[in-house]
């Protein structure tokens, strides 16, 4: 078992930090680069930022932003949102991005993700998964900010998302955004036994025990979180030696 990792996610609306539950009643949080920062100096471990509007209205991605929090954050970072072209995965990489994240663009057409890892590289290439449970055992995929049901299995779909070179998957539960209830650890799980990729479990955060559940008994690689750390209620660093004394290996 290798180091979990601790990731903040950072949702961009208009060039500010905004949260919301299940992706309703949207509230303004914060400036990125400044929340970057600080999250960089309590440990995170790598960030992720989502622009949320980006796809639903039709518009290109927040690359400015991109290029400052590039020259200012010295630990990775995902980018996600408006993907719909190998060239708008390049231009996010050319302003200073590690990964990129794709999400409903993967869904409508999923050679886009073989043609963008085939390009860039695997390890440069995240599927990210809106995921609402259906039935019993059972999951959908969800597109267009959780507001369209594709009908497609969530562990069909991350299978395939590794089959075609996908080299990460984000599940991010709708069911758990912003619910503070705890990770969907059996879905989580699920697709920890299916795929050989690293799985970054999202949506459900509420207490460090929380985080402990999904990186051992939900089989993550790590943790996505952005309530608890926006709001103070969880401080990274404290959690971080938390994990450590639950004997979960963590990246100092």
């Amino acid at each position: 078992m290798g180091n979990k990792r601790i990731i903040p996610c950072l949702d961009v609306d208009k060039g500010r930090v905004v949260k919301g539950k299940r992706f309703q009643n949207i509230e303004d949080v914060a400036d990125p680069l400044e929340l970057a920062k600080k999250y960089v100096q309590d440990g995170a471990d790598e960030l992720v930022f989502y622009d949320i509007t980006a796809s639903t209205e039709n518009r290109s991605l927040f690359l400015d932003a991109v290029e400052k929090i590039a020259k200012e954050v010295p630990i990775p970072f995902t980018v996600g949102g408006g993907i719909r072209t190998l060239q708008d995965i390049q231009n996010v990489l050319d302003a200073g991005a590690d990964k990129v994240s794709i999400n409903s663009i993967a869904v409508e057409d999923p050679s886009i993700i073989q043609q963008a890892s085939e390009k860039f590289g695997s390890d440069k290439i995240i599927l990210s998964m809106d995921v609402q449970k259906v039935g019993p055992s059972k999951w959908s995929i969800f597109v267009r900010g959780g507001n369209k049901d594709t009908g497609m299995d969530a562990i069909e779909w991350a299978v395939r998302g590794e089959q075609l070179g996908a080299g990460e998957l984000v599940v991010n539960s709708i069911d758990g955004d912003g619910v503070k209830d705890g990770y969907d650890v059996e879905l989580l799980r699920t697709i920890a036994e299916a795929v050989n990729i690293p799985i970054v479990a999202s949506g459900g955060a509420g207490t460090k025990e929380h985080f402990v559940t999904v990186l051992t008994e939900g089989k993550s690689d790590a943790a996505l979180a952005a309530s608890v750390f926006h709001y103070g209620e969880i401080n990274i660093t404290e959690l971080k030696k938390y994990l450590q004394s639950e004997n979960i290996p963590i990246k100092e």
